[in-house]
């Protein structure tokens, strides 16, 4: 055993371990099913961490499977049946295209794996609460990206919100805009590090809003619990994207979302205006911005308002973070975020018999607010939620931010390149 690995595991007590005669196994086991765009960028961010090992992957595309396979070592299942025979395989991602998250977690549960899949965890509110139910029949775990909730940059926000340190919360205005990429960028022409496409034709029939709107619906599920109701409208801006789709659905939409105590977030999805993925969260004693929550590496931001004078506010400060993690990234200036973060933290919470945060109930809330964003028309543009969820834990390092190794699991180390 390294040196590293015997930091690791001097420092967090690994859960995820066996003994044996050369030391440490590294036993937690995962495998993959789709091997498209979003694949490389967790396989990328799994390498920031010790004691995961993936044992297989499939996709439905032969071509597509060997090139993911022959760049990352992983073996190739030839089929999902097989890939679910694997010995010892703790969690299964879910890396399909959203319209097949439905089937293949159903396939999955069915094995008897718990499953993580990417966002959304389905498409409707009803396939949503079948998953959750089967998981619950198999006494199984099912959980659902994103993750960026588990940030240290969100966890801070967290904090400043629990702390007061703007007061108390009145309203959120959150735009999640990705600028005008399509046709003008001809986005499906990007390609991954193992040499997937873009899947452009399926992130425009499914989506902005099916895409997108989990990151900051996360975000505010965590600091203001269940939303209560739902007002919407959404539109299709720019019918013609440069390439032949089936339908394409909405690529804008806008709507305001009541919480308890009075607190309403006004939100935006979109494929037109500028790039700006924000959070501005307003407080009766001043304003608080996540600038981007694509990016773990920004600083929350406090704008006081100010005590006297005629000034409005107080300057600006950035709100002291409690831990900065080492981020392995995606590139250099793309997408700053922690793939792996969700399900480590999953993997952890199996391990340790407590429930994982980002949990099928959690994974049913944001469906069901997603479908009344999108599809405003089928709810006459306003919606009351029914769904709930239980209430979200903070990460322990943020609860003791004094405790370098408080909640000894969380503690992670980057391997050194």
């Amino acid at each position: 055993m390294d040196r590293l690995s015997s930091e690791f595991h001097s420092l967090v007590g690994s859960p995820n371990r066996v003994e044996s005669a050369e030391g440490y196994a590294m036993v937690t086991r995962i495998a993959l099913v789709g091997c498209g765009y979003v694949a490389d960028f967790y396989m990328k961010c799994l390498k920031g961490y010790a004691g995961v090992s993936v044992e297989g992957a499939y996709d439905r595309d032969p071509s597509r499977l060997e090139a993911f396979c022959r760049y990352h070592g992983v073996r190739a299942c030839a089929s999902l049946p097989a890939l679910l025979d694997l010995p010892d395989v703790l969690l299964v991602l879910n890396l399909t295209n959203p319209r097949s998250h439905m089937e293949v977690s159903s396939m999955i549960l069915e094995a008897g794996r718990h499953v993580f899949t990417e966002k959304p965890l389905a498409m409707t509110l009803a396939e949503a609460q079948s998953l959750a139910a089967l998981a619950r029949e198999k006494n199984l775990r099912i959980g659902c990206a994103p993750c960026n909730m588990l940030s240290d940059m969100v966890q801070t926000a967290w904090k400043a919100i629990r702390d007061r340190a703007i007061g108390d919360v009145r309203a959120v205005y959150v735009n999640y805009d990705d600028g005008l990429i399509a046709p003008r960028a001809k986005p499906w022409l990007f390609k991954s590090a193992s040499g997937a496409f873009w899947p452009a034709k399926d992130e425009f029939e499914v989506g902005c809003t099916y895409e997108h709107a989990g990151y900051f619906l996360s975000c505010l599920s965590a600091f203001f619990g269940p939303a209560r109701q739902v007002t919407s409208i959404a539109t299709c801006q720019i019918a013609d994207k440069g390439i032949a789709v089936d339908t394409m659905a909405p690529d804008f939409s806008t709507g305001c979302i009541e919480y308890d105590g009075g607190i309403v977030a006004r939100v935006t999805c979109g494929l037109l205006a500028p790039k700006d993925h924000s959070m501005l969260v307003v407080g009766t004693e001043g304003t608080l911005v996540l600038p981007d929550l694509r990016n773990e590496k920004r600083q929350v931001r406090i704008r006081p308002f100010a005590k006297k004078g005629r000034r409005r506010y107080e300057r600006i400060k950035k709100y002291p973070r409690a831990r900065v993690s080492p981020l392995i990234l995606v590139h250099k200036w793309h997408k700053p975020v922690d793939f792996f973060h969700g399900p480590m933290e999953m993997i952890d919470a199996i391990r340790e018999g407590r429930p994982h945060r980002l949990s099928a109930e959690l994974g049913i809330h944001i469906v069901e607010i997603i479908e009344a964003l999108q599809y405003p028309e089928r709810f006459s543009s306003h919606k009351n939620i029914e769904s709930d969820f239980p209430a979200i834990e903070p990460l322990p390092w943020i609860i003791d931010s004094d405790s370098k190794t408080n909640g000894n699991s969380w503690v992670r180390r980057l391997l050194p390149w």
